[in-house]
């Protein structure tokens, strides 16, 4: 059962994150941001948005499989490290930078995840404080 939650969440988190910067990309290509049909063609003519549509498709199926199995809190929480998977493509991707708010907030969402997973195991286990 642990090597599904790891393969699960090490899916979601790939789709997640290809879906995220695919879209990043498509906004880029798509410069200048105008509400007319050149822009709109300017999206849909572009290979980015169909990849991000194609990592959300990959996200919603895997996360649907997920959910059969996963505690929903832990698995709620632990679907929000898309934040952090995004947040290291961005800086290799698009050369964005890490700041001091960011670690921050990463640390937080790690934190929180982890206090559930040992929230739910003791709930599981029995045991209560």
């Amino acid at each position: 059962m642990k090597r599904f939650y790891i393969i699960g969440f090490g899916l979601l988190l790939l789709f997640d994150t290809i879906g995220q910067t695919s879209f990043k990309f498509t906004a880029i290509d798509a410069q200048p941001l105008e509400f007319t049909w050149q822009w709109i063609e300017r999206v849909f003519t572009n290979h980015w948005v169909y990849t991000a549509i194609l990592g959300y498709i990959g996200a919603f199926f895997t996360w649907m499989t997920l959910l059969k199995k996963a505690p929903v809190g832990p698995a709620f929480a632990a679907a929000h490290m898309e934040v952090i998977t995004v947040m290291i493509a961005s800086v290799w991707l698009f050369n964005e930078e890490i700041t001091p708010s960011k670690l921050i907030g990463a640390t937080l969402i790690v934190s929180g995840i982890l206090f559930l997973a040992i929230a739910e195991k003791n709930i599981t286990s029995g045991v209560s404080h």
